[in-house]
């Protein structure tokens, strides 16, 4: 019997194992099949003919979920299936914050006996009152058999205690299904529960050279339309847009939302000695209610009641050894706003101030084919000594937009 290794020896063109045509022929069939099983209608499986089938009806729960994108704040982001003999009887998602949860819009949605059946769901279903009656009891009361839950609510009224709960009322739990993906989409939920602070996203377009403005500080526009549209999408999904005191004093923007569809974010301006204009179209248009000034003691208090006259917020941060605005007590001051997400936008010393400070969780950077030479760099001094010491980039994703690049990915907290 011929060695399945000696393959690696044989010219023979005929051997699958070595004919590079026939070997990515059949990694390509292998990958329309699995993708077919995702995507084919779960209704149709039947339990127990595929090991992946919790998978399978997770993933879907999944892409309900993502509908909520922007609109549950500071809520989570949850999808629920409700599945009897391998065919989805019902399903929904968390919409609002406030509104119904993902478990109960399944229920309601469902077509037929439920009883025994199976509940899918993103996160932990609630046991405590909020908005919404807790959704534990909801699912005993349907006389749910099973229920699959993707991650654990690390919220202090749950964590662990719905799934205990579910259990002593004799319902069967599987938890962690799929669950890193579910952790990934509501990271910002996760983040914020845990640590009281905000996901801080880092998003700036800059040249192959790596400027983000010409010497003289222009910047309009750097990026190509479709790279500007992904700004302002971004800006949609995220509870806080965050500026320095330059950009407003240099471009004058309104941080709105205008090139896609969403909610305006709250305008979180940088500005501990308060230079702010009072002109600027941050305080002048019909969102000055949602503009928050960041200023530090010694700031004038004059201005900081004009500016509340306006209609904006003004909020004290303290001041670090640099005699700066503190980030990292800005952002939890965020967090106790319940801003659970923040997009920074720039200018130069604010993104070299996260970075440096090691408080950027995500980065995202539109390159545009472009050269500049002489002008500001995206990022500044971070004090790094060494290249050991380089802040690291994983999760890394990158995508053709138009004219740019994009790069996406998550800053690793620790030195590498």
């Amino acid at each position: 019997m011929k060695n399945p290794l000696d393959c690696l020896n044989d010219d023979s063109s005929s051997n699958i194992c070595c004919n590079p045509f026939s070997f990515r022929l059949l990694s390509v069939m292998l990958r329309i099949i699995m993708f077919s099983i995702r995507l084919f209608q779960a209704e149709n499986f039947k339990p127990g003919i595929f090991k992946l089938e919790d998978e399978i009806f997770m993933e879907k729960a999944l892409m309900l979920a993502r509908r909520g994108l922007g609109k549950t704040s500071p809520n989570p982001m949850v999808g629920a299936l409700v599945v009897k003999e391998g065919k989805i009887l019902g399903k929904g998602y968390h919409r609002r914050y406030g509104g119904p949860h993902a478990e109960v819009i399944a229920l309601r949605n469902t077509k037929g006996d439920v009883k025994g059946a199976s509940m899918y769901v993103t996160l932990e279903p609630c046991c405590h009152h909020g908005w919404t009656p807790p959704c534990v009891d909801t699912l005993i009361e349907a006389g749910m058999g099973r229920v699959v839950i993707g991650t654990r609510d690390p919220n202090p009224m749950v964590n662990g205690k719905g799934i205990r709960i579910l259990r002593e009322n004799g319902i069967q739990v599987k938890l962690g299904v799929l669950e890193e993906r579910c952790r990934e989409l509501n990271e910002a939920y996760l983040k914020h529960t845990q640590r009281g602070s905000p996901l801080v996203t880092l998003k700036f377009a800059q040249s192959l050279d790596g400027r983000i403005a010409t010497k003289t500080g222009r910047s309009q526009w750097i990026s190509s339309p479709e790279a500007l549209s992904l700004g302002h999408r971004l800006r949609a999904i995220h509870d806080g847009v965050l500026v320095g005191i330059g950009t407003i004093l240099v471009d004058d923007p309104s941080l709105t939302v205008r090139l896609a569809k969403g909610k305006n974010p709250r305008r979180i301006i940088v500005d501990g000695r308060l230079r702010i204009p009072l002109t600027s179209k941050v305080l002048s248009d019909e969102g000055v209610d949602k503009t928050i000034i960041v200023a530090t003691e010694g700031a004038n208090r004059r201005k900081a009641h004009g500016l509340k006259k306006l209609g904006a917020e003004v909020l004290w941060a303290a001041r670090n050894q640099r005699g700066e605005v503190d980030m990292k007590d800005l952002l939890e001051k965020l967090g106790r706003m319940e801003i659970t997400s923040v997009l920074v936008e720039g200018g130069a010393k604010i993104i070299t101030s996260f970075l440096r400070e090691r408080l950027a969780d995500k980065i995202v950077i539109m390159m545009a084919p472009k050269l500049i030479g002489k002008g500001i760099e995206a990022v500044g001094n971070l004090e790094i000594r060494d290249v050991k010491e380089a802040l690291r980039i994983s999760k890394i994703k990158m995508r053709r937009l138009g004219e740019d690049i994009i790069i996406e990915g998550h800053l690793q907290k620790g030195k590498s």
